[in-house]
């Protein structure tokens, strides 16, 4: 009821532009989609240290359910596919023992947090499909956003009216009865521009019970209101139906992955809208953006019992850019509230039995922010900034009273950096940074109490280089987080408790993070990304030194693209050395594995193209994500397969 009711508005407000008269916009306020990404580039070579910017072309010719297939790519981006929309999507060891939703990251749309008042988020309601690009900074190099934590944040931006005019479609279906389709239109004119997009997915899963659904209205509505002054509207609303198959044993890893949890008849399901407004003064060296934003988002969750939750979150936030001489300054403040109507039920074969739960959450984070740039000579800039963060967590429980509890947390993460540019297209970064991490309901609440969790701090150093010469681009970073409290989570045996966090002691985050794209000729190009993942705990008095669970500690892509703009096929190959750990106690280690694909594509006449997209051309079969526990047994159904053998096609479809 709540995306029916709200989705009418939204398309109310989106169609009037829409009907308007259509007139060429002047040359001076035309911006493309490759002129847009240049500028967002133009932000990272700013940035002393790890950050890319993602453009929506380097995906295109992959049915891009998940931000695994957006991100593959990025340097230090850990997206491993559990299945649907699921993901692990982890920077630096983010979030790594949340085997379910998302933690550590702050992830955005078009610079406003798609995360809830309490940091906790789903990362599922950011569609690929309709991204025009997507801006990646790793740990505090996401200060410009008022992000804090150890992983940093994640930008989808959508196009404008601007950046994709005219129409755009595109279908995509193959393996497991998936299709997919998109429906896009752009309009600019002087004043103003308008873009609305309709996507559509469906697949039953490559398991048992992993069958999914989702239908996605986005749309942004932008008017000139001076020459200084732009004012933009976006509003987007999503219905997401994803069956949940569960956790395998390894024995079914290899013997049986197509094999599915039905018990309880477990999924996720959500309806949600947001909507925004953000208005923009050009100062004359500088901008001032000042925004405010509304998410209501119903979610229901059958899994050992039946989460159902109603929440609304809302807020306001302020950026600020100034440039004078070799001065520079960004700073800026970002307010979320959120409430909760949070229920949980007996599960009665995916419906809801009597009521075990019964509570109102609110939650408040306030982020303030700045960062100053000074060149004291051409090729050197020296950095400067900090973030605050408050946040307020509060319970009031019916059913138990006993689980009622408030939380209160202040934190300041200063960070400190250089970028010095010897030649032209060639970087080195480094820098010196503070994070810290506040826990939200999903560590605070855990099932019948109210945990009084310690914010998740540490002190992370980076040096790096980024650029170009001749043939290669390359970006290749070296960090090392010491972190103390590292929120980490295990799961314990069901069903009276899913799972628990805790507090860790000292816990140490270390890795490399490279990129490296070469053209080998005008028609050959090599594309690799690798990680090196080293997380482990410090002296701990149970685990003493032994290695973090669930992330290998070697992650090497590639791509070799052959061919022109007219026709091009590009073999790839995912590779692990080693799997990751499955426990805290170090006693099994998943085994390593090679998964090669094959994408092409081909320009037919008019704009028209048709792709292919196949996975694991071997069929391979391997661990491919893993829930971390704290001792392992062979009955621990903790392992999530690779992707099975899967063959994908399309065609787009583009008009002015």
């Amino acid at each position: 009821m709540l995306l029916r009711a709200l989705s009418g508005v939204s398309l109310a407000a989106l169609a009037a532009p829409l009907c308007a008269q259509d007139s060429a916009p002047p040359d001076d306020i035309v911006i493309t989609a490759e002129r847009a990404v240049e500028l967002a580039i133009q932000q990272v070579e700013e940035t002393p240290g790890g950050a890319d910017v993602v453009a929506a072309t380097d995906y295109e010719d992959k049915v891009a359910v998940s931000l695994r297939d957006a991100l593959a790519f990025s340097p230090g981006v850990y997206a491993q596919p559990r299945f649907g929309q699921e993901v692990r999507l982890s920077i630096r060891g983010s979030g790594i023992s949340r085997g379910f939703h998302m933690r550590g990251l702050t992830l955005l749309q078009d610079g406003v947090p798609i995360n809830l008042a309490d940091d906790n988020g789903d990362f599922q309601e950011l569609d690929p499909l309709v991204l025009q690009h997507l801006e990646v900074f790793r740990g505090a190099n996401a200060l410009r956003f008022g992000a804090s934590t150890l992983g940093g944040a994640i930008n989808g931006v959508t196009p404008t009216g601007r950046s994709a005019s005219g129409l755009t479609f595109r279908l995509d279906g193959g393996s497991f009865a998936t299709a997919r389709a998109l429906a896009g239109y752009g309009m600019a004119d002087a004043r103003g521009d308008a873009f609305v997009a309709l996507t559509g997915d469906r697949s039953d899963g490559d398991r048992d019970h992993a069958g999914r659904a989702s239908l996605r209205l986005h749309g942004n509505l932008g008017i000139r209101l001076t020459d200084r002054i732009e004012t933009r509207f976006y509003a987007s609303a999503q219905t997401i139906r994803q069956d949940l198959p569960g956790g395998l044993t390894r024995a079914d890893i290899f013997a049986n992955p197509e094999k599915g949890n039905v018990t309880g008849d477990q999924e996720r399901d959500i309806d949600s809208i947001r909507v925004q407004n953000r208005t923009r003064f050009d100062l004359g060296g500088g901008t001032l953006d000042i925004g405010v934003f509304l998410s209501a988002k119903e979610l229901f969750h059958p899994i050992f019992e039946v989460v159902d939750q109603v929440s609304t979150d809302w807020g306001a936030y302020t950026r600020f850019d100034v440039e004078r001489g070799p001065f520079a300054l960004s700073a800026g403040a970002t307010a979320r509230s959120g409430s909760v109507r949070s229920q949980r039920y007996r599960n009665v074969n995916g419906d809801r039995g009597a009521r075990t739960f019964l509570a109102d959450q609110r939650a408040r984070t306030i982020d303030l922010y700045a960062e100053g740039r000074y060149r004291p000579a051409e090729p050197l800039t020296l950095i400067a900034g900090a973030v605050y963060t408050s946040g307020l967590r509060r319970q009031d429980a019916v059913l138990p009273a006993s689980a009622s509890g408030r939380a209160h947390y202040d934190e300041v993460s200063p960070k400190f950096g250089l970028l010095f540019e010897p030649v032209a297209k060639v970087q080195f970064y480094a820098n010196y940074s503070r994070s810290h991490e506040l826990p939200g309901y999903i560590e605070l609440a855990q099932i019948a109490t109210f945990v009084d969790l310690a914010s998740q701090r540490g002190w992370t150093a980076e040096i790096g280089a980024r650029g170009a010469l001749g043939p290669a681009r390359f970006d290749i970073g070296l960090y090392r987080a010491d972190l103390q409290g590292e929120l980490l989570q295990f799961s314990v045996a069901p069903p009276t408790i899913p799972a628990a966090t805790f507090n860790a002691g000292r816990t140490r985050h270390q890795g490399i993070e490279a990129g490296l794209d070469i053209d080998l000729t005008s028609w050959a190009r090599l594309r690799q990304a690798y990680q090196l993942n080293d997380f482990a705990f410090r002296g701990d008095a149970q685990y003493g030194d032994n290695r973090l669970p669930v992330i290998p500690r070697h992650l090497y892509r590639a791509e070799l693209r052959l061919g022109t703009d007219a026709f091009h096929v590009a073999p790839n190959l995912e590779w692990a050395p080693q799997g990751g750990w499955a426990d805290y106690a170090n006693s099994f280690r998943a085994g390593g594995y090679v998964l090669a694909g094959l994408t092409a594509s081909a320009a037919v006449s008019g704009g028209l193209e048709v792709f292919l997209d196949a996975r694991n051309l071997g069929d391979r079969r391997a661990i491919g994500d893993i829930s971390a526990v704290t001792a392992f047994d062979p009955a621990s159904a903790v392992f999530t397969p690779v992707e099975r053998r899967a063959v994908f096609g399309g065609v787009r479809l583009r008009l002015p």
